[in-house]
């Protein structure tokens, strides 16, 4: 993943440590326990690593991996390991996602997928618009004929809180472009998935 500098956070740095701080109390937490001096820093850092998608765009992802397409082939990737924040309790979701293409007169370097998803899940998200976003990059970023994308996930909010469904996944898929593709290579795609 792209490395981000401390100066990207500077403003967020100082807020991020009183929330945690905040959270602490709230909680009837002693924040000057041996356990607790640090979790205020602690926290800060890790909201930093995990919100890190807001301070770059798909195009920063990918930088110079954009190539010629030396042919029209499908391009999948697939089980690519993410994790997220849901926008709705901050508690994570985690999971996989499928990313697959037809490409257009360009292609993304394979390890730029991955690092695409990384930019859209490391922000506050919602699990359908996170798949959104994934297709709707790619399908910008490279022209491609065709992209679906497909994500299983597993979410926090789900088992810990409210429904407490430990063993449900979730499952989303978008695509951009179908109408373009022979029933053959729609076929190729969707079994890509699998």
């Amino acid at each position: 993943m792209i490395e981000l500098k401390d100066s990207h956070f500077a403003p967020m740095i100082d807020t991020a440590r009183s929330a945690g701080e905040l959270i602490l109390r709230s909680i009837g937490e002693d924040v000057t326990r041996e356990g607790l001096i640090k979790t205020p820093e602690r926290f800060s850092k890790a909201i930093r690593e995990l919100c890190s998608g807001y301070q770059l765009t798909g195009k920063d992802a990918v930088g110079e991996g954009i190539f010629s397409a030396e042919g029209q082939g499908l391009i999948s990737v697939k089980e690519i390991e993410f994790f997220s924040l849901c926008e709705h309790h901050m508690l994570p979701f985690w999971g996989h996602a499928t990313v697959a293409y037809y490409p257009g007169e360009k292609i993304l370097g394979l390890s730029k997928i991955p690092r695409l998803v990384d930019v859209f899940a490391k922000r506050l998200q919602v699990q359908e618009r996170l798949t959104r976003e994934v297709a709707t990059e790619l399908s910008q970023l490279v022209k491609a004929r065709a992209v679906v994308v497909r994500i299983q996930a597993s979410h926090m909010c789900m088992m810990m809180r409210g429904v407490k469904k430990i063993s449900s996944e979730t499952v989303t898929e978008f695509s951009l472009g179908l109408e373009t593709l022979s029933q053959d290579e729609k076929s190729r795609l969707w079994n890509s998935l699998e």
